[in-house]
């Protein structure tokens, strides 16, 4: 036998203080990890029950968007951008930096604007989620602010005009009465790329504007 086997076979026979031996130690680990794996399923009565381990997830679950319940299947990681656009086809949020940069993902979560890029589904479980395609009314009334950008043209590209969008919205609900100044200072978290601010301060005094006469 070689030097090598020898080492190996003491290995395998060297024992822990408490009188189990590496082997018995090992094959205690990988039964261990079997029936943590099988856990999640308990039987009872000859049914199969499903059983949340502690620390996990659960997938599927309910969201509440733009007034509607969305049962929807979501991994553990999965941002709140992809799942508004792969999963539930609200494709007017868009992923632009996707690291809370651009902000052309805010999204309004319980009315405070989010980047949904950087925010995990499973983080608004429970709460109230909003997008552009929620603000036109049922009557088809269009938003204060959905009418400022088409009184006041204040895109060209308009890829991050959604996120401009849902942020405005944010904002002259909360404070109506907004300067340019004030509405510069608070957009300053979404960019745009055409560089076209002076016609969205346009339209953010616009949706001021008709937010008051509502």
């Amino acid at each position: 036998m070689g030097d090598v086997e020898q080492i190996q076979q003491q290995q395998q026979q060297a024992t822990f203080p408490d009188g189990f031996s590496r082997r018995t130690f090992i094959k205690g680990v990988i039964a261990t990890g079997a029936s943590v794996s099988a856990s999640s399923y308990v039987f009872r009565d000859g049914t199969v029950a499903r059983a949340q381990a502690a620390g996990s997830v659960e997938r599927l679950v309910t969201l509440t968007v733009n007034g509607q319940q969305r049962r929807v299947d979501v991994l553990p990681q999965e941002t709140l951008a992809t799942t508004l656009r792969y999963k539930l086809g609200l494709t007017g949020t868009k992923i632009g930096c996707d690291r809370s940069e651009c902000g052309a993902c805010t999204v309004l979560v319980d009315g405070v604007p989010h980047y949904s890029c950087s925010m995990l589904t499973h983080q608004v479980r429970g709460r109230a989620v909003q997008t552009i395609e929620g603000l036109e009314a049922a009557d088809g009334t269009l938003h204060p602010v959905q009418q400022a950008v088409v009184d006041e043209q204040g895109f060209q590209c308009a890829f991050c005009m959604p996120g401009f969008v849902m942020n405005m919205v944010a904002l002259v609900e909360a404070q109506p009465t907004a300067t340019r100044a004030e509405a510069a200072q608070y957009l300053s978290g979404n960019l745009c790329r055409c560089a076209d601010y002076n016609k969205i301060l346009n339209v953010a005094e616009r949706a001021a504007e008709l937010s008051r006469r509502s």
